[in-house]
C-alpha cells in the first residue's frame, strides 16, 4: 500500500465467513480447502461489499484471478495466516479474522500436508449463512463457478498448529 492510497473500510464487507472442506479422497483428492467470503450484509449493500473485498485483496497484495500465491515459503511474513487448534480454525488477514470448526477430514489432511488451499471470493454468498451446514452440491455450485474462481484470490498457506 502506498502512502497515497486510502485503507479499505473493512466494515463494508459485512459478515466475513469461512468454510473448510476437502475433495473426494476416493479420487485421490484430499487437499484441505478454505474459502473466505462475505455474506453480502455490509452497511452499503452487496455491491459495496464486493468492491471492498476486491480493494482489500489489492491492498494486501493478493492478486485476483488465476495466480496462486505461495504463502508457505515465508509464512510469518505472508498477509494471510491459518491457525488450527484441535478442530478450531482461525483465519487472519490484516484487520480481519474469522473462525470456523473444521471437519475431521480437513484437520487430518491439513495435519498430513501442513498446508491448505485458500480462496478469498470477492462475490458475496448470502446463501451460506455462518454456522449453518452447506450441502456439498451448494458448495460445488458456488466454489466451482468459473466467475467465482476468476474473481477470487488463490493461495497455498501453511497451517500453523496450536497444541
Amino acid at each position: 500500500m502506498t502512502s497515497t492510497q486510502a485503507e479499505i473500510d473493512r466494515s463494508l464487507l459485512g459478515t466475513l465467513s469461512v468454510l473448510a472442506w476437502i475433495g473426494d479422497p476416493s479420487e485421490g483428492h484430499d487437499i484441505p480447502y478454505l474459502l473466505a467470503y462475505s455474506v453480502g450484509d455490509g452497511p452499503q449493500g452487496r455491491a459495496a461489499g464486493e468492491a471492498a473485498a476486491r480493494g482489500l485483496l489489492e491492498e494486501i497484495g493478493l492478486p485476483i484471478g488465476d495466480v496462486v500465491m505461495d504463502g508457505t515459503r515465508n509464512p510469518a511474513a505472508f498477509p494471510v495466516q491459518i491457525v488450527l487448534a484441535g478442530d478450531q480454525l482461525a483465519l487472519t488477514l490484516p484487520g480481519l479474522n474469522a473462525t470456523c470448526t473444521a471437519p475431521e477430514e480437513w484437520v487430518a489432511a491439513a495435519n498430513e500436508s501442513g498446508q491448505a488451499y485458500f480462496l478469498f471470493a470477492t462475490r458475496a454468498w448470502p446463501e451460506a449463512v455462518p454456522g449453518m451446514p452447506v450441502a456439498p452440491e451448494t458448495l460445488q455450485e458456488f466454489a466451482g463457478d468459473e466467475a467465482v474462481l476468476t474473481g477470487s484470490a488463490h493461495c497455498v498457506l501453511a497451517v500453523r498448529r496450536i497444541q
